[in-house]
């Protein structure tokens, strides 16, 4: 910003004028990645995706790691460093600098403790990017956590965090809204122990195949198709290592396609992307797991736009932002349908922090329809910086 030329008086011919610019002040960005889920290495590489695209003229950018058992440190601001690479997962580490962001104070600033040393002030933060995916940080935990120590950031708040993890709830609230969700039972915990032939008999009910899940988690994990009844007690069993509570859904048979909703400005309706299209090509993946998302990218052919007619795309898109309004979304959001033979969009599921690396699905959709990595990261801090913290 220009600062104001003083007035020059004839008394003082000698004195030079003062300087005709100020810089602006960088916006202070902390981004936040890692954590405690089983996603560790999937947050680890979304985050290098944004330190390599987001605009160092504009942002100053502040990279905080959270280690598996739950450490803030300060992280290398080294985008290779926490890439997924030759099969390697990336993990945040204990560096001996822990990180403190002081609660209810009139300063939202960052502390460095190190051991014997005097903490060192990493400055005012004026906005926080969580990229953690799945629970203590997609559920609303680290969201409270910042509207406690009021300060703004991206992504859904509390409720729709946590509204957006539990698959459970999301269904609920889903199908209260008027939108079309499976069929599905859930398995609360010890249950399926206690009477298993009731609850095979249930889950029967839904026609096979069924989808095993764990309730909280994402990124494919702990997930089973079964096909036969007498896998499904394993089923269980695998889902049950990511969450105690398990969700059986009924198979859906039609296309899986994917939609990207970035929330409004000013007031505005969410807007959604292009639509995408995901195919699983290779033969040992029975549907799009894990290893096909991160490990296996030749194994799978991720279409955008999707090939859709323009009223079925239009219907999905229809559907993506009800289900964004529906939960209470906020920033960005990847919503999964399916869309079947005689093209009924059926929603899966709500992704409040989708995958953000440069090649997963929810940038790509929004490339395709007009807006670059960096301009959407940019997009996204604009919207956080534009809504208070606390009740909106």
């Amino acid at each position: 910003m220009s600062s104001q030329q003083p007035t020059q008086h004839s008394a003082e011919p000698e004195r030079a004028p003062a300087a005709a610019t100020s810089t602006p002040r960088k916006v202070r960005v902390l981004l936040l990645f890692g954590g405690r889920s089983g996603e560790h290495a999937i947050s680890a590489a979304t985050a290098a995706g944004v330190l390599r695209a987001i605009d160092r003229s504009r942002y100053d950018v502040v990279p905080v790691g959270i280690t598996p058992d739950g450490g803030w440190v300060l992280a290398a601001d080294e985008p290779e460093r926490w890439e997924i690479a030759d099969g390697r997962l990336p993990r945040v580490e204990a560096t001996g600098e822990d990180v403190v962001l002081p609660l209810a104070t009139d300063r939202r600033g960052v502390r460095v403790l190190a051991p014997g040393e005097i903490p060192r002030e990493l400055g005012e933060v004026d906005v926080v990017f969580p990229l953690l995916h799945g629970p203590y940080g997609e559920d609303g935990t680290v969201q409270g956590l910042l509207e406690l120590a009021d300060v703004r950031y991206v992504g859904a708040g509390v409720l729709a965090s946590a509204v957006g993890m539990d698959k459970h709830f999301m269904k609920l609230v889903l199908a209260g809204q008027g939108l079309p969700v499976a069929p599905y039972t859930v398995i609360r915990p010890g249950e399926f122990e206690r009477n298993p032939d009731a609850w095979t008999q249930t889950v029967a009910g839904l026609g096979l195949p069924v989808f095993v899940k764990p309730a909280r988690a994402g990124s494919s994990l702990g997930i089973s198709k079964v096909d036969d009844l007498a896998d499904l007690p394993a089923a269980i069993a695998e889902a049950q290592r990511h969450d105690p509570k398990v969700l059986v859904e009924a198979g859906v048979v039609g296309r899986e396609i994917e939609c990207a909703v970035l929330g409004g400005r000013d007031g505005g309706r969410p807007r959604a992307s292009l639509p995408g299209e995901i195919v699983v090509t290779g033969a040992e993946h029975a549907f799009y797991d894990f290893e096909a998302k991160y490990l296996d990218e030749a194994g799978v052919e991720l279409s955008c736009p999707a090939d859709l007619p323009p009223h079925v795309v239009a219907e999905v898109q229809d559907v993506a932002v009800r289900t964004f309004e529906a939960v209470g979304a906020e920033g960005l959001s990847r919503v999964d349908v399916f869309v079947t033979a005689d093209e009924q969009v059926v929603v899966n599921e709500i992704n409040t922090m989708p995958g953000f690396t440069p090649f997963s699905m929810y940038p790509r959709m929004w490339e395709r329809s007009g807006l670059s990595y960096p301009d959407l990261i940019d997009e996204l801090i604009a919207l956080a910086l534009e809504r208070p913290t606390g009740l909106r």
